[in-house]
């Protein structure tokens, strides 16, 4: 082995390490919910708005389900209906806390060992409305237990996520209508 491949290897190794961590990042200003319990999140959410992302493009009828895994972690599945041709897309994930149990702070993954943040930064106390970022302020979800978020509380929420630089301009408000899934 040449001598110079094994600090190849390893600055690779670092790279690849800090690359990935960088996915697992919060925005600046966005502060997870204390106390987060997994036990009451889990279940189904219905997603009321999103900034848009390619492997969410085109998706209507959006949910996201949580329910526990046996490693501890959390399973997650969401699933959307696609306009263009009105099949089901249905993705399998998994999550783990950032920190601790406690804080509404995950990493999720959706394909192999590559994790981004969930951080869940407004949470109504009786987990019926969340507002859920990921590592920057490119990824904002508002999402609820029910089809359908009052004007008010959707506003207060919406007003609370500009204010921390989410560019609610641009936000997509799913269509949740049509046949049940």
């Amino acid at each position: 082995m040449p001598r110079n491949a094994g600090l190849l290897a390893c600055l690779l190794t670092c790279a690849l390490s800090l690359a990935l961590a960088g996915c697992v990042g919060k925005p600046q200003g966005v502060a997870p919910v204390h106390p987060f319990d997994s036990t009451r999140y889990l279940g189904k959410w219905y997603e009321i708005a999103r900034l848009d992302h390619r492997f969410e493009r085109g998706l209507s009828q959006v949910s996201a389900e949580y329910s526990m895994r046996d490693d501890g972690g959390i399973k997650v599945v969401n699933r959307g209906r696609r306009d263009a041709d009105g099949a089901w897309k249905e993705t399998v994930g998994k999550a783990y806390f950032v920190e601790r149990p406690d804080v509404g702070y995950l990493k999720v993954s959706f394909f192999g060992p590559f994790y981004g943040s969930y951080i869940v930064f407004e949470l109504d106390p009786e987990y019926r409305y969340a507002l859920v970022s990921g590592p920057d302020t490119s990824y904002l979800w508002l999402l609820a237990r029910t089809p359908t978020l009052d004007a008010d509380t959707k506003k207060r929420l919406l007003a609370k996520a500009q204010a921390l630089g989410f560019d609610t301009s641009r936000l997509i408000f799913v269509a949740q209508g049509g046949a049940a899934h």
